[in-house]
């Protein structure tokens, strides 16, 4: 895509047609604050923020003390919708939370009263008190410096919010997702500044968008189709849980055998042809020619399946069986091959394996993900818990390779009649019953990544 931009992504009750969901835009000092501790912090990697503040006259043993502790902050638990079909709701966040409600409090003391109960009351405090010590320090290094033009660009993003009817997108994606949301809880949208970046950030959850913008941002076409993108992932999010259970049984009854890498990658196609090609063309008139996501095979279906998306909007239908089957059938007259493409398969992912280094050796062959999970035991029990998911399946044997092998062969009923030589290095791939590609890799001497590339 033309602008960088971070993906994360979350709603509730009744949505009648013709009411309007109200979106306010604003700066929120507070999550501007938090954000830029986030990312002086030694854990992110170099960015415009870490720039600033190493260069200015804070930069020494006293802040830097305060923004490793701020970086050792226990804030991030979380806890799965279980009734719901696997990977078809969010997680909560209780980061993202905490991010709310900075949003939506008028002064930190406000942010305590609302926060207790997420986290224990000492850790809120605490964080309180370091966004309070790091505020002047902000202000003077990112948002002074930048205020001007940043309040300009906020005035015109308002403008052009209203003069656009973005409220009406929305609108538009709960009738397609058959989604719902109660008119009563507003849209917070918060922006920040971006100095010397070519791109902005974008980031939806709960009832919140967020977005660091450059502050040399004069076009704001690409900023909303961007922002209703995320959105579209709250919407999906939020649909019923009937409504899920209907999405996972039409690709589950699908005979194709790619329904179920199709069904991985629908949140992301949706929310890319909604957003990048439907918004997008909307606010300027015709199609963006460039890249619509910057994985390619999100960008590819999401551009096929356009003209089915466009006319189930024009008939005002939500997405329906029909709808799911010709998605698949698009995906596999398409790309029939992508089932076998492991940078396509690998971005849903369960790992197995006893050497922790392995994990890390995924990611840097295969960085895009949009799922994974990993265990470090090869057991029944592992195995079983693995079977549970959707994702790829890879268990990487390094260790007592004959017990091993033979325990993941009596695991899996299509490995029945599997042979095999545990003393010598070699990759096998199969695809199991409920058509997830199977991956094992036995390691003697050879490395993860020379196994894989031998992987046919």
């Amino acid at each position: 895509m033309k602008h960088t931009f971070l993906l994360a992504f979350l709603f509730l009750t009744t949505f009648s047609f013709g009411q309007k969901t109200t979106f306010n835009i604003k700066y929120s000092e507070q999550l501007a604050v938090f954000v830029f501790m986030q990312n002086i912090s030694e854990s992110y990697p170099q960015n415009v923020f870490k720039t600033e503040f190493q260069k200015s006259r804070y930069n020494n043993d006293h802040y830097k003390d305060i923004v490793s502790k701020f970086d050792k902050l226990a804030i991030d638990y979380s806890y799965s919708f279980d009734g719901f079909p696997y990977g078809s709701k969010i997680p909560m966040q209780t980061r993202d939370i905490l991010k709310k409600n900075l949003i939506e409090t008028k002064n930190l003391n406000d942010f305590k009263l609302r926060s207790v109960g997420i986290l224990p009351n000492k850790t809120v405090c605490d964080l309180a008190e370091m966004i309070t010590l790091f505020t002047p320090i902000y202000n003077e290094l990112i948002y002074n410096p930048n205020k001007e033009q940043f309040e300009k660009q906020l005035v015109e993003i308002t403008r052009y919010s209203k003069e656009h009817r973005i409220e009406v997108f929305f609108e538009i994606g709960l009738l397609f997702y058959n989604s719902s949301w109660d008119n009563s809880i507003p849209f917070e949208i918060a922006f920040y500044p971006l100095p010397n970046s070519p791109g902005f950030t974008a980031q939806a959850f709960y009832n919140n968008f967020i977005s660091a913008i450059q502050t040399n941002l004069k076009d704001y076409k690409d900023l909303f189709s961007v922002m209703l993108h995320e959105t579209f992932h709250i919407i999906y999010d939020e649909q019923s849980l009937e409504v899920k259970k209907d999405i996972d049984k039409f690709f589950k009854e699908n005979k194709s055998k790619s329904s179920n890498y199709s069904y991985q990658i629908l949140n992301e196609v949706l929310a890319t042809a909604l957003g990048n090609g439907y918004v997008y063309e909307k606010l300027d008139g015709k199609i963006d020619s460039n890249d619509w996501y910057y994985h390619k095979y999100i960008n590819l279906l999401a551009r096929k399946i356009y003209p089915i998306i466009t006319d189930y909007i024009a008939q005002k239908k939500p997405m329906d069986k029909d709808f799911i089957d010709n998605y698949i059938r698009i995906y596999d007259e398409n790309f029939p091959d992508w089932i076998n493409k492991l940078d396509n398969i690998m971005a849903y992912r369960y790992i197995i394996s006893e050497n922790q280094d392995d994990f890390n050796s995924i990611r840097e062959m295969f960085w895009y993900r949009s799922s994974e999970e990993n265990d470090t035991e090869i057991s029944e029990a592992s195995i079983d818990k693995m079977q549970k998911t959707p994702l790829t399946k890879i268990i990487i044997v390094s260790k007592n390779n004959k017990e091993k092998l033979k325990l993941i062969r009596k695991q899996f009923t299509e490995l029945k009649k599997w042979h095999f030589n545990a003393d010598k290095d070699f990759s096998y791939k199969i695809l199991l019953e409920d058509k997830s590609q199977l991956i094992l890799l036995n390691q003697k001497t050879a490395t993860i990544e020379t196994l894989i590339k031998t992987l046919k």
